[in-house]
């Protein structure tokens, strides 16, 4: 297939990629796989797996390594841009309209019902997430830690991560049965014909060193504007986001929901960028546009930078936040998959490896139940104290503060989608016209 079909192809993914890693990997299997033939069942699976063992958001980063399976380095930028662009331009819009009117009630009523609405949303996730996460014993008590040591003892997520993916390469060693792998059904090997199958040729060495050139490219795209910014305005909020979102791009296992916890942690508690419920307004966003979860960061950098503009203009410093924000979370993600790429086959194989990444989407699970826990107490109540008695942390909720019509709205979509169902745009369509509701009749929020 030439470079302009595939570009009509990868623009068609990025424009319908809603719903989360789970429905953006299920519109590229049917693009790709079922219409289109142009990569091979299997070979769609085993990108995936090696997917699964970085940092980031698998679904971009799937998008990139097919797109360099078909095009080259090329087709990787194409396919990895285009997956993020529509999203990054929608975050971006509503980021400028939430900041300028969010006072005013329409506005406001919109997002509120979207932020009740996605409590229920991150409860589904740490549901459908431990389905598939927590296989054994040893991959639960790991979750249970995980969720002890976030919650209440405040260990910083790095370092859940670090000393999960030990325990799960250790455990894979002597155990590995304690750590058993999630696993993708798919079909038989050889059931279907593709451009791309799994008896394709193997990558040359003119296109493995070509990918390894690109992943030192995107290194330096990457660092160079985070050097300047430590060396020229390292006071600003500039380099502390520039440090912030490259950390988190290379820490956070797990999807988006693992980076918004930890993005959570620093930006609202540690920075006070943000207020807490503007977590979830951000996350409501992102839900409800195309591309990754992740982009949720971009609107946590406009906020940052628009309340924090030093020379700038709180409207052009929110925009350069924004961007800066974006740029340093998927350069990252380049990189990755430049430089893995062409040993995915010796990737896919090792045991070790797949234990440990087994062991951290354990503990990443009880980091999404903390997620689900704060945002819950944030939600159902307007003011939240933090105690702290015996070396723990302990969320202490003013009985008199509750929001009615917050309880009320989350009520709705916790039914909504664990009884009747609805898709998680519908959810949140219905939740928003509730917040609405609530806006222009007893003036909440």
């Amino acid at each position: 297939m030439g470079l302009r079909e595939a570009f009509g192809v990868w623009a068609k993914v990025a424009v319908n990629s809603f719903g989360g890693p789970a429905g953006q990997i299920a519109v590229m299997h049917r693009f790709l796989v079922e219409e289109r033939r142009w990569i091979s069942e299997q070979r769609f699976l085993h990108a995936l797996n090696f997917c699964m063992l970085l940092p980031g958001p698998e679904a971009q980063q799937l998008a990139t390594y097919i797109g360099w399976l078909m095009h080259g380095n090329v087709g990787a930028v194409m396919a990895g841009v285009l997956f993020v662009l529509p999203g990054a331009i929608a975050i971006l819009a509503l980021s400028v309209v939430y900041a300028l009117y969010g006072g005013v009630g329409v506005v406001s009523g919109l997002f509120f019902g979207l932020q009740a609405a996605v409590v229920a949303v991150v409860a589904e996730a740490v549901l459908r997430i431990g389905r598939r996460a927590l296989k054994t014993r040893a991959q639960v008590a790991l979750a249970v830690v995980a969720f002890v040591a976030v919650f209440f003892l405040e260990v910083p997520f790095p370092v859940i991560v670090v000393a999960a993916g030990g325990i799960g390469y250790v455990g894979g060693r002597v155990r590995p049965e304690l750590f058993r792998t999630p696993c993708h059904a798919g079909a038989a090997a050889g059931s279907d014909l593709a451009l791309i199958d799994e008896d394709g040729a193997a990558v040359s060495r003119s296109s493995a060193r070509s990918a390894r050139a690109a992943a030192g490219v995107a290194l330096v795209l990457w660092l160079t504007p985070v050097a300047v910014l430590l060396l020229f305005a390292s006071g600003s909020v500039y380099a502390q986001q520039a440090m912030l979102f490259s950390q988190s791009a290379v820490v956070t296992f797990g999807g988006a929901y693992a980076v918004l916890a930890y993005i959570a942690q620093q930006a609202v508690a540690g920075h006070g960028w943000l207020r807490p419920g503007e977590m979830l307004t951000g996350l409501g966003m992102a839900e409800t546009t195309p591309g990754p979860l992740i982009m949720v960061v971009q609107f946590v950098g406009f906020l940052a930078a628009y309340r924090n503009p030093g020379m700038l203009s709180p409207l052009a410093a929110g925009i350069v936040g924004s961007l800066l924000t974006t740029w340093v979370t998927f350069a990252p993600c380049f990189m990755f998959i430049f430089a893995g790429a062409p040993f995915i086959e010796r990737l896919r194989g090792n045991r070790s490896l797949s234990t440990a990444l087994s062991a951290i989407t354990a503990a990443v699970v009880g980091v999404v139940l903390n997620l689900a826990v704060w945002f819950s107490v944030n939600t159902a109540f307007e003011q939240v104290d933090t105690v702290h008695r015996y070396g723990t942390r302990l969320l202490a909720p003013q009985m008199s503060s509750v929001n009615a019509a917050a309880v009320g709205i989350a009520a709705v979509a916790l039914l909504a989608i664990f009884r009747f169902k609805l898709s998680v745009m519908k959810t949140l369509a219905a939740c928003a016209a509730l917040g609405l509701l609530a806006a222009v009749t007893v003036g909440t929020p």
